[in-house]
C-alpha cells in the first residue's frame, strides 16, 4: 500500500500552535485518512495514500485545521516514494551516524530565486555544510544546529516558499512508518 507523509509546519513550538498529537490524529481520520500514525508531537503524519495528489491532500489539511482549530498552519506531503529518495539522496552520508547534526528542510517547491544562498560562503562555516537538492535543503552542523552560524544564515536566506524541518532521526523514523 502506498503512503503520503504530512508535515506540519510550527505547531507545538514554544507554546504555539498548540495541536496535541491525538487531536491530529482525530483530523485526519476525519478527512477520511486510513492507517493514520502521528510520529511525535512535532506535526508527522503518515498515512495511506489517499489517491490524491500530495498538495491538494496538503491544502485539505490546511483547510481543516484552519476551520476545526483557528489556526493558520502549513502542510507540505511528500509520498513515500518522495521521502525515499531524500533519505538516498543525502548529500552528507558521514552524518547519518550522528543523526541529531544533520536536518532536512522540505520545501513547497523548488526555490527559483536561490541568490541568498549562493551567496553564502560555506568555507566561512566551516565544518557546517548545506546543500540544496530540489525541494529539499540538507544542512549538517556537526557541532551541533543550536550554535551553528550556519543554521542562522540559512534559515535568513528567505527563499520564497514553505519550508518545515526535521532532524534526520525524524525523516528516518518518518521513513520506516511509511515502509511499515
Amino acid at each position: 500500500m502506498s503512503r503520503q507523509i504530512a508535515l506540519l509546519r510550527g505547531i507545538n513550538v514554544g507554546g504555539h500552535n498548540s495541536f496535541p498529537k491525538a487531536r491530529q490524529l482525530e483530523l485526519a481520520r476525519s478527512l477520511g485518512l486510513a492507517d493514520v500514525t502521528v510520529l511525535l508531537q512535532t506535526g508527522n503524519i503518515v498515512f495511506a495514500d489517499p489517491g490524491t495528489p500530495p498538495e491538494e491532500t496538503a491544502r485539505r489539511f490546511e483547510e481543516r485545521i484552519a476551520a476545526e482549530l483557528g489556526l493558520t498552519v502549513p502542510v507540505l506531503v511528500r509520498t513515500r516514494d518522495e521521502l525515499a529518495a531524500t533519505v538516498a539522496g543525502n548529500p552528507f552520508p558521514s552524518a547519518v551516524p550522528e543523526p541529531k547534526t544533520l536536518h532536512v528542510t522540505f520545501l513547497s517547491e523548488a526555490p527559483t530565486d536561490t541568490a541568498r544562498l549562493d551567496a553564502l560562503d560555506q568555507a566561512a562555516y566551516a565544518p557546517d555544510q548545506f546543500r540544496l537538492i530540489g525541494r529539499e535543503l540538507f544542512l549538517w552542523c556537526p557541532g551541533g544546529s543550536g550554535r551553528s552560524r550556519l543554521a542562522e544564515a540559512v534559515g535568513r536566506a528567505r527563499l520564497g516558499v514553505t519550508a518545515t524541518a526535521r532532524n534526520w532521526n525524524t525523516v528516518t523514523k518518518l521513513l520506516a512508518l511509511a515502509d511499515a
